[in-house]
């Protein structure tokens, strides 16, 4: 039985009707690894300014960010979108790291030939890779966002009565225990028929508020985290290698980082929903007290889908571009 806990079904093979071949425009990496991308906004050549959005845990370059077209146009921002390794129609990568996905991100940006600096948006577990960015790569770096960013409980500057109590950091630490010690049995847990899907759609009010449930009536949702999808051992693999590096032990402390922008050429925001149930609005505040040159911007009544939330993706980029305020929060809703 422990044999059974620590090992994983085979995978399946490339030719498998669950692996279709892409279509997605890719680039090879230095490492051999493929990295496929899309692009949105105004052609690059016209560009302004040039983002590269980086998506979150079950998700993939084909995440939505709301926008207006008439504001793109305007200010004429290029934007790109990748699959992370291992999703979509990208190659895992089996030493993936924190520094791994920073330096994905400059390859990706130079052989685009977006420039020698551009704008990075993470959201949610796609925040690991700014943090990332932050660190080794803020040279190349216009400005940065991080919509609902996951916080780390190993970060050894949070403090600990801040966490101590936070029911979150418990399902967080076992869950990386079990993924990384005992894959095989996480992996036959969450593929019981009889245990509650994982699917984001359950609509679950233990991490969805009731503005985000709304949100979810509307958008097509994660199936990447369905139990369908789940099953599959390449699925499983990429979710549960991200889960292991997003919370595992950094080489760096975020909270320890200097301001990339000492001469005020870029700025760095964070953005946060008040009842945000996945990440709590508290862990927040205290990163941004220590890091007092991160704009903070917190949504009243937002969860953690403010990013498909009306207003939000039109602010978040107004103040990372323009350096305007964003809208007023009351403006931005579901």
């Amino acid at each position: 039985m422990v044999y059974q806990a620590t090992e994983l079904p085979p995978p399946q093979s490339d030719q498998s009707p669950d692996n279709p071949p892409g279509n997605a425009p890719r680039i090879k990496l230095r490492d051999g690894r493929y990295l496929a991308y899309r692009e949105q906004g105004v052609p690059k050549n016209q560009s302004k300014y040039n983002v590269i959005i980086v998506h979150g845990f079950g998700s993939s370059k084909e995440m939505n960010f709301l926008a207006p077209q008439g504001m793109i146009e305007e200010l004429g921002i290029y934007f790109l979108l990748y699959d992370r390794a291992g999703y979509g129609e990208s190659d895992p990568n089996l030493r993936r790291s924190v520094k791994s996905e920073a330096l994905d991100i400059q390859e990706l940006a130079d052989q685009l030939e977006i420039g020698s600096r551009f704008y990075v948006i993470g959201v949610s577990m796609g925040s690991y890779p700014i943090w990332s960015c932050l660190k080794y790569i803020p040279q190349r770096l216009a400005g940065a966002a991080l919509i609902v960013p996951v916080v780390n409980y190993n970060w050894p500057s949070l403090p600990k009565k801040l966490i101590r109590e936070d029911y979150r950091r418990n399902l967080v630490q076992w869950t990386y225990r079990f993924a990384k010690y005992a894959p095989g049995l996480l992996h036959w847990w969450v593929t019981q028929k009889w245990t509650p899907s994982t699917s984001v759609l359950e609509k679950n009010a233990a991490f969805f508020n009731t503005h985000d449930i709304e949100v979810l009536k509307k958008i097509p949702g994660f199936s990447m985290l369905s139990q369908e999808k789940i099953r599959q051992r390449d699925v499983f693999d990429t979710l549960r290698h991200d889960f292991i590096v997003a919370f595992g032990d950094w080489e760096f402390d975020p909270m320890e980082l200097s301001n990339p922008f000492l001469q005020n050429e870029g700025s760095v925001h964070i953005w946060q929903g008040y009842e945000d149930k996945v990440v709590p609005f508290q862990l927040q505040r205290c990163i941004s007290k220590k890091l007092p040159w991160i704009q903070y911007h917190e949504v009243p009544g937002g969860g953690h889908l403010i990013v498909h939330y009306t207003g939000l993706c039109e602010a978040v980029l107004r103040a990372l571009l323009l350096g305007e305020e964003p809208l007023t929060l009351d403006q931005i809703h579901p």
